[in-house]
């Protein structure tokens, strides 16, 4: 058959599947070993089976990406199993061989769903070349999801590390210090100062570059999902989920997890993220056996987690396994010098993605942008650049109307109550639309509207 073929064992072939799973079913004893050992070599997780029935109890506890199933089996056969697999909503690749076929047969394994269809004996040439189409579609469809994440999250305020501000100098400095190590990052900053371009940068500037950058925002996944949003799932674990599902950490290996606002997670899934980190291992939602990943993590916060950890709201070991370097992104008004020229960027970059043209920035405007103290960082900033395009002109009333136009200066958390109160007004009190337009998260924005409730500033 194929045993006499010599399978590539070079560094490159054992990494290059490194990120797939394969479950072979087959009923010969012998053709199990054959594809274990030829799949193995080229570095992609093998499980086999002998039987549909058994193969089940495998595919309900863990996530395979492709499925090599042999027609004639004991039990329920193998075509049987593929329409149950489905029906069943699994998504993956099914490639069906078998020793004895007619065109009837490979016609009805077609129209129930498989991917290929392969005679026996052959060489293992044809099965590697099968698998590699299943294994480029399989790599699609994690790079798709990873992008509708992205698009779906966009928060315009990527472009924040633009300036000549010697703060920003010196954050660059260290990023382009400790992007090439291995170590997990921390990135601290208020909401809106650029924290997500901070990462992508970590990521372009190492050796992972070539590799998935993997972003998620853990305030914006609910706390009953974010287990699974993170480390998978398997078919069954939970309502709803009615098939297995890798995790982001898997999708983000060889490359960059990116966990934003890290701080917003639950204490109980803060000791399986500590321990995915030290042990490079995942288990998905519902499953007994983990997962080997090799992920570099950065994740990023506006809070004091040394605070948080005092004060038992955040596990101080994760705390201490995530400060081993961190990088701190100064808030806009501590960089004033920034200002402008981040305005001037954003007035030409919007101006063109808009179709408009760009606004004259005069002395006058430029006066007043940098006397205000931007509360929502450089988000707000493009926020506000955006609406001056779309009116046509520069606002007069903003961002200096949120002054009141006082005689005796105001405190910084004076002037940040004013701002935020006004554009709720203008909101009619819709906190999600003026947290937008004030460039924080809704949660920010609530908690600072109790504090002021509270009487506090």
């Amino acid at each position: 058959m194929a045993a006499g073929q010599q399978v590539d064992k070079s560094a490159e072939a054992r990494s290059e599947w490194s990120d797939y799973a394969v479950l072979v079913v087959d009923d010969e004893a012998g053709m199990r070993s054959f594809l274990q050992r030829a799949l193995s070599a080229r570095g992609c997780a093998v499980e086999v089976a002998d039987s549909a029935e058994s193969a089940a109890l495998l595919l309900a506890d863990a996530h395979f990406d492709v499925i090599v199933l042999d027609i004639a089996l004991p039990g329920k056969a193998g075509i049987a199993w593929l329409r149950e697999l489905r029906a069943g909503a699994f998504s993956g690749d099914v490639v069906l061989i078998t020793a004895f076929a007619d065109m009837e047969t490979a016609i009805d394994a077609l129209r129930a769903g498989a991917a290929d269809f392969i005679l026996k004996p052959f060489r293992v040439d044809q099965i590697i070349n099968s698998l590699a189409r299943c294994f480029e579609r399989a790599r699609l469809t994690r790079e798709n999801y990873v992008l509708r994440r992205e698009v779906a999250g966009l928060s315009g305020g990527a472009e924040g590390l633009v300036g000549p501000s010697q703060a920003l100098r010196q954050v660059w400095s260290l990023i382009k210090r400790v992007a090439p190590t291995p170590s997990t990052v921390l990135i601290q900053g208020e909401s809106g100062v650029g924290k997500e371009l901070a990462a992508r940068a970590l990521h372009q500037l190492s050796a992972r570059a070539e590799r998935p950058f993997v972003p998620v925002n853990c305030a914006a996944v609910s706390a009953e999902l974010i287990e699974s949003e993170l480390f998978g799932h398997v078919k069954g674990a939970f309502t709803g989920a009615s098939e297995s599902r890798s995790g982001l950490f898997t999708y983000a290996n060889g490359g960059t997890l990116f966990l934003d606002e890290i701080g917003e997670l639950p204490l109980a899934l803060q000791t399986k993220l500590l321990r995915a980190l030290e042990e490079q291992r995942v288990r998905p939602v519902g499953s007994t056996k983990e997962i080997p990943v090799d992920v570099r993590v950065v994740a990023a916060t506006n809070r004091d987690l040394r605070q948080e950890a005092a004060a038992g709201r955040f596990r101080q070991d994760l705390f201490y396994r995530l400060e081993v370097l961190t990088v701190t992104i100064p808030p806009l008004r501590q960089r004033t010098d920034d200002i402008v020229p981040l305005a001037e960027h954003f007035n030409r970059q919007l101006a063109a993605r808009l179709g408009l043209p760009p606004l004259p920035m005069t002395s006058e405007v430029a006066g007043r942008l940098v006397g205000y103290a931007w509360p929502g960082n450089v988000r707000e900033l493009r926020n506000f650049i955006e609406r001056a395009l779309i009116l046509g002109h520069f606002p007069v009333e903003a961002p200096a109307g949120a002054l009141g136009g006082e005689a005796l200066p105001l405190s910084l958390a004076e002037v940040e109550r004013r701002h935020m109160a006004a554009v709720l007004r203008q909101c009619e009190g819709n906190k999600t639309r003026a947290a937008e337009l004030l460039g924080v998260s809704r949660k920010t924005l609530e908690r600072k509207c109790a504090e002021w409730a509270a009487g506090g500033t």
